[in-house]
């Protein structure tokens, strides 16, 4: 499938919380740093991933957002930005906002995924 075809798809999405816009848009930053044209169901992950070893490695190696105040602002609603003062403090007790943005990351490859297999199917 055609990665300008996947990055339709996925601008005609009608996402509702911030979250999911936030996982479709690094969806589409990923899509448009690659140099392949063609994705296939079975090398998605692997092309996305950019040479990283898995999710965790892609956000911290800086192949993603960098700053904390970034990735709060493209992934919270206005009240968790609040709550976080701009990402200034952490997302949860159990994450850093990179492993919250490896979590997006990991969904945003699903997502594609998902679409390309379709795309295949007919």
């Amino acid at each position: 499938m055609l990665v300008s075809d996947v990055v339709a798809a996925l601008g005609a999405r009608r996402d509702r919380s911030a979250w999911d816009r936030g996982v479709t848009a690094y969806a589409i930053d990923m899509l448009e740093g690659l140099e392949v044209t063609d994705l296939t169901a079975r090398t998605v992950e692997k092309t996305l991933l950019n040479g990283a070893p898995s999710w965790h490695d892609y956000s911290w190696g800086g192949c993603a957002l960098i700053y904390d105040a970034d990735i709060a602002e493209r992934l919270c609603c206005p009240s968790e930005l609040r709550r976080t003062r701009g990402g200034e403090r952490r997302p949860n007790a159990a994450e850093e906002w990179l492993d919250t943005q490896a979590r997006a990351c990991f969904q945003a490859c699903m997502r594609i995924k998902r679409i390309v297999s379709r795309g295949q199917e007919g």
